[in-house]
């Protein structure tokens, strides 16, 4: 279990790659770079390095267990040689410095070649210490531990687009932080109602505008989202723009309010649309429009009639992600039996793609899949009674630029490209 990934996260550039698992680990892998000798290898990415992020611990006063699961990484923008990346758990945000060395200083004028310090009086002359060529280490440090901020469970944390600060999000608050300053933040939500019974919803994820500092959104379990702006008060409990779908009267069942609780919520590049994902549908919004989605796409339609026994097996719980591409025009999310969903907002045409070593071997191209629920089927057709739901696609993340995807399935990671001058596969 210590080996599914948790989170995906392409970093500004495309370039490297991180994830986060259940073990409190994070691996970066690094694309390679294209080579003229070999054009199928082109842009493959490789391991980079690997380090332990989280470790277990206890809570002793309130006798809680802290797993080390990854919830989330958030890289920051780059701004020397080094990268920087915040990884979270359920409590403990952590801001990593991933550095390269392939030189190293020799000739030490007070200590010899083991570091040791040498006796003073052996050293009769003076030499300038020389830098010497070493094979490439990739060195991960950590800077900064932001802990304490959060009574219940962080779900997202957002760097903010003045490079300055981040938010960090759990069930009831959204604390916004100074990434220079370690023992203080501001809540800047506090939903928690004075009488914990009172409590009828809470935030399931939050994201800062791409372009506007003074923005952020954050959704509810009760499928809402709120877009507030820092400038209008120091707490923004009151929220600038509420955006809501009215619930159709005849779809009401039992089941309603837990499929409506959105997952997760994304700015689309431009920061003109949002994309939120909920049980059954994936939705864009556009910030000037409250009243309902522009766009809804269908993820599994055909899962309505097995909504009891996904509760039963808790699966109507599944948290899924949603990614756009590069352009905003094709959004990305994730579906049971490794099957992952791709919809071109252009065409309306969409795709059912699956993430499985049987079906994904090395630079073939992927096989569209059709899940059918009765009657007539065709060859590869599959039916909606035979779908596997332990096999489930959490967690996806699109290249900022390129059509690269980074899909994990369990313990597998599985990167996709599009064949050069093609279509979308």
């Amino acid at each position: 279990p210590a080996d599914i990934i948790s989170t995906v996260e392409f970093n500004h550039t495309g370039e490297l790659l991180a994830t986060g698992d259940k073990g409190g680990r994070v691996v970066i892998f690094q694309r390679e770079p294209e080579s003229k000798n070999e054009p199928y290898n082109q842009g493959e990415y490789n391991v980079y390095s690997t380090f332990q992020s989280h470790e277990p611990e206890f809570d002793y006063l309130k006798s809680l267990e802290i797993e080390e699961k990854i919830n989330k990484i958030k890289w920051l923008p780059q701004q020397n040689a080094a990268h920087s990346l915040l990884s979270t758990n359920d409590k403990t945000i952590k801001l990593w410095k991933i550095t390269e060395r392939d030189k190293r200083p020799e000739g030490y004028n007070l200590k010899d070649e083991e570091g040791k310090l040498k006796d003073l009086s052996t050293v009769t002359s003076l030499q300038v210490p020389v830098l010497k060529p070493m094979d490439l280490m990739v060195e991960v440090t950590p800077r900064r531990i932001f802990a304490n901020g959060h009574t219940y469970h962080v779900n997202s944390i957002s760097v903010n687009s003045d490079c300055e600060t981040y938010m960090s999000a759990d069930d009831l608050r959204i604390n916004l932080w100074h990434l220079a300053i370690t023992d203080r933040s501001f809540n800047i939500v506090d939903i928690k109602p004075a009488n914990m019974e009172d409590l009828t919803e809470v935030i399931t994820a939050s994201e800062f505008h791409p372009h506007h500092c003074n923005l952020f959104v954050y959704s509810s379990s009760k499928g809402s989202l709120r877009l507030c702006d820092m400038r209008a008060s120091a707490l923004c409990d009151k929220h600038s723009k509420l955006y809501e779908e009215p619930e159709d009267p005849s779809n009401r069942s039992f089941f309603s309010e837990i499929i409506s609780s959105v997952s997760d919520v994304k700015f689309s590049h431009s920061g003109r649309y949002m994309l939120t994902r909920d049980y059954l549908t994936v939705k864009v919004w556009d910030l000037n429009m409250e009243t309902k989605p522009v766009e809804t796409y269908q993820v599994h339609d055909y899962l309505r009639s097995k909504l009891c026994s996904l509760y039963e097996n808790d699966c109507i719980f599944d948290k899924f992600e949603c990614a756009w591409n590069g352009s905003d025009s094709v959004i990305m999310t994730g579906a049971y039996n490794n099957f992952f969903r791709m919809f071109d907002r252009n065409t309306k045409r969409d795709v059912t793609l699956e993430a499985s070593r049987e079906s994904s071997k090395p630079r073939a191209i992927l096989k569209p899949r059709r899940v059918c629920i009765g009657g007539k089927r065709r060859k590869d057709d599959i039916s909606v009674d035979s779908l596997d739901f332990t096999k489930k696609i959490l967690h996806t993340a699109w290249h900022p630029t390129e059509n690269i995807i980074a899909i994990a399935a369990t313990n597998n990671l599985y990167i996709f490209q599009d064949k050069v001058n093609s279509e979308m596969h």
